[in-house]
């Protein structure tokens, strides 16, 4: 990953050090900063986490370079949910593909993706059960039980609003993940 050094070089002309300050800040031999930056070697455990804590920048933020920040592209995969309205089980289909396609290419997709997908796969047998519970009452002239309907009525208006909340949240600036971490399926 030669984008390491390049990383690190960027933040340290940004924050207006010279790699002999780097270097006595982070407690890490001159000569190593020079083969790091020139991308003549790569920094690992201890070395990152020296000149990280030094240049006061997460870990995450370096392993990240070369990925993209594209919140067009997070908007569209949380609304990407929707399509369960049209297309049966479309709400973890479609945000698969999006998902599969660029998890490694856009920062913070992986994680928020994965967590939507286990939301999704929690949400889709929560509102199957439901649905298939009424519909076996009912059926069965078991008596009354709207109660279930108005479950699953409730589970597809937040399957609709949450997407909707959280892209507007994203739109706003707030990456992080959003949705809550139930089951953890697919990491």
């Amino acid at each position: 990953m030669n984008e390491i050094g390049n990383k690190i070089r960027e933040v340290r002309k940004k924050k207006g050090l010279s790699q002999e300050e780097l270097a006595e800040s982070a407690k890490v031999n001159l000569r190593t900063i020079q083969r790091i930056e020139n991308n003549e070697s790569e920094p690992r455990g201890k070395t990152l986490n020296l000149i990280c804590e030094a240049l006061n920048i997460n870990t995450e933020d370096i392993l990240d370079y070369g990925k993209q920040t594209d919140k067009n592209y997070l908007i569209v995969f949380h609304l990407s949910v929707i399509v369960f309205l049209a297309i049966p089980v479309g709400n973890i289909i479609v945000p698969l593909i999006l998902w599969m396609n660029k998890k490694d290419k856009i920062i913070g997709l992986k994680e928020i993706g994965a967590n939507l997908l286990n939301f999704q796969i929690v949400w889709s047998v929560f509102t199957f059960i439901s649905i298939t519970t009424f519909a076996l009452f009912k059926l069965m002239h078991y008596g009354t039980y709207e109660i279930l309907f108005y479950i699953f009525i409730a589970l597809y208006a937040l399957n609709i609003i949450s997407p909707i909340t959280f892209a507007i949240k994203t739109n706003k600036g707030h990456t992080e993940n959003l949705y809550p971490n139930i089951i953890k399926l697919i990491k």
